[in-house]
This record gives structure tokens, C-alpha cells and sequence, in this order.
């Protein structure tokens, strides 16, 4: 009642006050549940973690990779649940880079261990995209050691067809690798004959299955992380060696994954010549291919540790991994942490 006994006459809810609620309510409330099973022993920890998200995932792939994370001093481990084991026997370290909340994992080489990481990272904790950085042997002889490719297409060149010798020339989808093309000393017929390639299933929510071959990352985050075209790269190995130019951010070009890995000139010719990749990797196709399956945004940054094939001993692993981070780094800055929700 109000003063005087008047009966308080209450103003009936607009469906807009309605709808505020309702997202401040979700906003609010528990995490979804994770795709663990209930008596899974991590369960609650996960749930307790992804309390604090959404995070940002970054993938790397093998320790040279991950000692650049470490050695950065840009992690900062969080206090609590710092680190997650025996996720799929991965290890999941939990904290911030230039305060963006992060989760980092390294997935194992090639494209099993990578698609296998991701798919993890998407269906067990709450995320707002897939940072993934690593070395590349470069296809391109415009590149130099050190640089730093973000490629803007990618694609997995390894899945073949392999033809009989003698098969009949018909019209085809993609090109075909005609081994005895590179017989020495001059070009002839090849027991082991030719390859055709083959597109990829790609399979995503709400649609239905396409063969695709040229996959591409989150076209938003490409173009934010174009910003960062003038950043300046570490020039130097060690105290003893530095490269006689300043390493440089590549934007534009192609990058081709396989589970391969590509130590032959000849095979490094045709990749450019034919599909017209900068750099070869074994993990960055399905990287992109999986988070894309899933509607989640994902951007790949290669330093070049050496050229494909080349011959010689020159191979800059550590550089190449610390600078295809510092890429990173300042990409997830630039991301910075999500608008909070208004309620």
C-alpha cells in the first residue's frame, strides 16, 4: 500500500525489459555444461574455468613452438587451475597474454593431432576463437628466413589419388603430379606413375556437405590482423648470428599442409609452380578447417625456418617460432577482452 492507502499500481513489463532480462539471466548464469561426461574426474574443474571465459585458444604444435610461449614472459599463468592434464593426454595451460584470457595447448604434429586439439578446445571450454602459430618451410623464393606469412588461403595437399600407370587423360577437377615427370636425366614414363589431388569433405553447422579445396581464415580477424604489417620481428638467432635484413609480416599469400614434410626441391617447385603456395606446413589446414566446421573464427601466423628443399643446414627454428608469436601476441592484443554485457 502506499501512503494514505492507495493501492500501488505496478507498470506492466515492456517485452523489451522482458528481453533485457532474459539476457542478463543467461549472462549470469553457470557455464553451459561441457561436453565431459558427468563422472568425468575434471569435470568440475573445466566448469570452474570456464567461469572466468570466454577465452582465446592458441595451438602450437611442437616444443620449439611452445618454449617460444614460455620463454616469452607474455604468459602469465592463472592462480587458479593453472594448467589442465590427461584432456585426451593434452596438457591445457590457463591464464592471459597482454590481459586477454587465453588458453594454450600444443597439439602434437600433423593433421590428426591438430584437428583432434581443436575439436577439444571447442567442445570443453567456452571460446571466442583459435590463434594458431608455428614454423613453415617456405615454397617461395621471395620469402626470407624469419619472415612471418598470414596466409590467406590454405589448403591440404595431401590427400591423393593415385593413379595406374598408363590411365587414360580425362578432364580433371584439380591438378595431377606426373612423377615421371622429374625422371633424371630427362622426363619419361614412372612405375610409380601420378598423383591426382583431391578436395577435402567439409562438413559445418547448418549446412550441407561441400568438397572444398582453398579454405580460408576468419576474414574478420584477417583484416585486424593486417594492422600489424609494419610490426618489427626479432633479426637476430643468437648473439653470434642475425639475418642480414630485418624479417617482415606477409599478408596475401597461400599456404598448403600435408602430412608431410617437405625437404624436397624438386616437390617444392611444383607446390608454387601449380598451386601457387608460399609456405608448407603439416597442421594449418586442419587448424582452420576444423574451426571453421564449428562457426569459430581462427587466423594462422608461419615464421619461415627455412626454404623447402633447399639443400642447405640453414634452418632457424627457434627464430621463426619466437617471431611467428610475437605475431601472435600482438594480434591477441589487438583483440583485446570482450565488451562485457550490459544489465
Amino acid at each position: 500500500m502506499e501512503p494514505g492507502g492507495a493501492k500501488l499500481r505496478r507498470r506492466p513489463s515492456s517485452p523489451r525489459s522482458v528481453l533485457l532480462f532474459a539476457l542478463c539471466f543467461l549472462h549470469l548464469a553457470p557455464p553451459l555444461a561441457t561436453a565431459l561426461p558427468r563422472t568425468h574426474p575434471l569435470r568440475g574443474v573445466v566448469e570452474e574455468v570456464n567461469a572466468d571465459g570466454p577465452f582465446v585458444g592458441v595451438v602450437m604444435a611442437f616444443d620449439a613452438e611452445e618454449r617460444a610461449l614460455f620463454d616469452s614472459g607474455f604468459f602469465r599463468p592463472r592462480t587458479r587451475s593453472p594448467s589442465i592434464l590427461h584432456l585426451s593426454g593434452r596438457r591445457f595451460h590457463i591464464g592471459t597474454i597482454r590481459d586477454v584470457d587465453v588458453i594454450c595447448v600444443m597439439s602434437g604434429e600433423r593433421r590428426l593431432n591438430a584437428g583432434v586439439t581443436v575439436q577439444i578446445l571447442i567442445d570443453v571450454f567456452e571460446l571466442r576463437g583459435i590463434v594458431h602459430y608455428g614454423t613453415a618451410g617456405s615454397a617461395n623464393d621471395s620469402f626470407s628466413l624469419g619472415d612471418v606469412s598470414v596466409p590467406k588461403y590454405l589448403a591440404f595437399t595431401g590427400s591423393w589419388t593415385w593413379m595406374r600407370l598408363n590411365s587414360e587423360k580425362e578432364a580433371k577437377e584439380l591438378p595431377e603430379l606426373a612423377i615421371g615427370s622429374y625422371t633424371i636425366p630427362v622426363p619419361g614414363e614412372n612405375s610409380l606413375s601420378k598423383v591426382q589431388f583431391k578436395p577435402e569433405e567439409f562438413f559445418s553447422v547448418g549446412r550441407s556437405m561441400e568438397k572444398v579445396f582453398w579454405l580460408e581464415p576468419d576474414t574478420s580477424w584477417y583484416n585486424l590482423a593486417k594492422t600489424l604489417q609494419e610490426l618489427k620481428l626479432q633479426q637476430c638467432e643468437n648473439a653470434t648470428y642475425c639475418l642480414p635484413e630485418a624479417p617482415k609480416v606477409l599478408f596475401g599469400f597461400r599456404g598448403s599442409t600435408a602430412d608431410v614434410f617437405v625437404d624436397n626441391a624438386a616437390y617444392r617447385e611444383f607446390l608454387f609452380s601449380t598451386f601457387n603456395v608460399s609456405t608448407v606446413d603439416e597442421e594449418s589446414a586442419a587448424i582452420v578447417m576444423t574451426a571453421r566446421s564449428n562457426g569459430v573464427p581462427s587466423i594462422v601466423f608461419r615464421g619461415v625456418s627455412d626454404l623447402a628443399g633447399g639443400g642447405g643446414s640453414t634452418s632457424l627454428s627457434s627464430l621463426a617460432s619466437i617471431n611467428a608469436f610475437v605475431v601472435a601476441v600482438e594480434f591477441i592484443s589487438l583483440l583485446g577482452r570482450p565488451s562485457p554485457t550490459a544489465c
